[in-house]
């Protein structure tokens, strides 16, 4: 249920599980020199990957920095917007930049797993003149996937996906193949055609740790567009990380202190999400038929010091949670028939609930509603 499936809580009456690798909440490891070394080296990165892509990419802040922390929390994407919006493009460009090998699947509904995953097939040995099964790697066996129109494949393909996000794994037959670290998986979704497809069912939406809305262009940058694409142009796109330095990056991202107030915020904010619950808004018992699960939690916290990092910054604040609301929560929020027929969107409902939720544990404390859901 957790994004690395963290060691469960003891029972009552069992000795409590030590953990050797990660640090208590609230009780963080602090960094050392060469780690704060690392968070400079990072922020240098960060401003040589904007660089790079923005030879190729025009406008799409918002969208890149979102993709950038939740490779730096091991996390992965979908991204949702109309065509020629050039997601396929942000994504190639990213992964040359980060010098990672690249697929991209385009989805169709006549995809099967073995596509996608690879085969077993049968060869002859010229040395020995017998015949040896080897398994054939699918495209999945890259750095970073680009699951283009992830909800135009049956369930049975998006299954098999589903075991490499989560598990880093494929399974062929009763052999299971690890997959290369770090593994990006980025999907793209299609909002205006529906014909012909295969909703992602909720299950495999958690495994995403941000949903991210591709928006259209502002005029002046639809204006750049237009002036780069129809002239001959080339890029040097370079690349700033390597596979080592993203991971190193990685498990510094887990060891940024957070303080017991952020999470307390990060619970609180999800917890309201959650229907029939102590304590939950009245408009989230109208508006919403299911709510955010821990996953949502676990992600808001990761993004949070991911994000810190990226502004220089080696504490996290609750404004780094609130900002990383809508793309974590968005695809994890079922809204009722009721808020679909009026055009409520989850984003809306996110919004209304960060405006009701204080950052302060002095105004949590005073609110009988907060102890209600601490209570609960």
């Amino acid at each position: 249920m957790a994004p690395d499936e963290p060691p469960a809580a003891p029972r009552a009456g069992q000795a409590p599980v030590e953990l050797s690798e990660e640090p208590l909440a609230g009780q963080p490891a602090e960094l050392s020199m060469s780690d704060v070394q690392a968070i400079e080296k990072l922020n240098a990165a960060r401003q040589r990957i904007l660089s790079q892509l923005a030879q190729v990419i025009v406008g799409q802040n918002q969208v890149i920095e979102e993709l950038l922390i939740s490779l730096f929390s091991r996390g992965h994407c979908m991204l949702e917007g109309v065509p020629g919006l050039a997601k396929t493009l942000l994504i190639s460009t990213l992964s040359r930049t980060l010098n990672l090998t690249f697929s991209r699947i385009q989805f169709t509904p006549d995809l099967m797993p073995a596509d996608i995953t690879g085969t077993e097939i049968i060869e002859e040995n010229r040395s020995t003149g017998g015949r040896e099964r080897r398994f054939l790697e699918g495209p999945l066996f890259a750095n970073v996937i680009l699951a283009d129109e992830i909800n135009r494949t049956p369930p049975k393909t998006q299954a098999a996906l589903l075991e490499a996000m989560q598990e880093r794994q494929v399974t062929s037959g009763r052999v299971r193949h690890a997959l290369s670290d770090p593994f990006f998986v980025l999907a793209t979704q299609n909002p205006i055609e529906q014909e012909g497809t295969y909703p992602l069912p909720e299950a495999q939406q958690d495994r995403f740790m941000f949903k991210v809305f591709v928006r259209y262009p502002s005029y002046v940058e639809e204006f750049e567009i237009a002036r780069r694409t129809t002239t001959v142009m080339s890029d040097t796109v370079a690349p700033v990380l390597t596979g080592a330095e993203i991971l190193e990056l990685q498990r510094i991202v887990r060891q940024v202190p957070v303080s017991d107030n952020v999470i307390r915020f990060a619970i609180l904010l999800v917890r309201q999400t959650r229907v029939r619950e102590a304590g939950v808004p009245d408009f989230i018992a109208q508006q919403l038929a299911w709510g955010a699960g821990p996953r949502a939690v676990q992600y808001l916290v990761l993004g949070a010091k991911a994000r810190a990092l990226l502004q220089g910054r080696t504490h996290v604040t609750c404004e780094d949670v609130q900002a990383l609301a809508r793309p974590v929560l968005r695809h994890r929020l079922v809204l009722s028939f009721t808020a679909e027929s009026e055009g409520i969107t989850a984003d809306s409902i996110i919004d209304r609930l960060l405006s009701i939720t204080p950052t302060r544990d002095d105004e949590i404390s005073r609110d009988a509603r907060f102890q209600a859901i601490f209570a609960s």
